[in-house]
């Protein structure tokens, strides 16, 4: 193994230093995504359960006991839960939108690796090149092929390890951009479902029906004078 660094040159060094901090990156999302499963619908239902039975310190206990961003999702909306449907949205979709930071976390360095390896490995190849027309430079034809060897191998030991360290970088780049894709529309598509859990038991007040229901009740005198006082004048002789 020491020898096969040591043929490798400083480039390969580079690519192995690189490799370390990709699978790092790899272990570290791995985690994270294990660590924050939850079962989504289980913990729906015990958080719906609690509010349904107005016990609102145990939804936000049983929120506060996942590390989802699910769960956070709904902490956030029981904790407005007073407020307008139409804020209580806008509330969500904005926590929602926060998560989005830590789903991400260190993936696009990892996209990144995964574009330059193979230009690094592409650079230990003209560098490994270099060396062996150095050799044929100085001593113009060579009858023993080995003295050539030595820039061969650094050659196509670094055009093979920069593309080995991109094809593990972009496949796990693409999963983990899909894993956190598709956890952030899975917290879109619970905003809706979460307004209509809290506000189960209330009524859908919003601007329209406010000013609806405030028409509604008010005077009759105030509401049409003009017509009371047109039958007040036909009424006269």
């Amino acid at each position: 193994m020491l020898e096969f660094l040591r043929q490798g040159g400083v480039i390969l060094w580079i690519l192995v230093a690189i490799s370390a901090f990709v699978i790092a990156i790899i272990i570290e999302r791995l985690i994270y995504f294990k660590r924050i499963a939850v079962d989504e619908t289980k913990l729906y239902d015990r958080i719906k359960l609690a509010i349904e039975k107005g016990h609102i310190d145990e939804a936000l206990a049983i929120c506060d006991q996942n590390l989802s961003p699910f769960a956070s999702l709904m902490r956030t909306g029981i904790e407005n839960r007073d407020y307008p449907r139409t804020i209580q949205k806008e509330m969500l979709e904005d926590a929602a939108a926060q998560e989005a930071p830590r789903l991400e976390k260190n993936i696009v360095p990892l996209g990144t690796i995964s574009n330059i390896a193979p230009l690094i490995g592409l650079l230990g190849t003209v560098t490994g090149t270099m060396k062996s027309l150095g050799v044929l430079g100085k001593f113009g034809a060579v009858s023993d092929p080995s003295i050539l060897a030595g820039g061969l191998s650094e050659a196509l030991i670094n055009t093979v390890s920069g593309i080995i360290v991109a094809v593990i970088a972009t496949i796990f780049y693409n999963y983990l951009v899909s894993k956190a894709n598709n956890y952030l529309l899975r917290l879109e598509g619970q905003v809706n479902a979460l307004i209509l859990m809290i506000n189960k038991n209330r009524p859908a007040w919003d601007g329209t029906e406010r000013r609806a229901s405030s028409a509604a009740d008010a005077p009759a005198e105030t509401v049409v004078p003009s017509v009371r006082a047109s039958a007040e004048r036909r009424a006269k002789p």
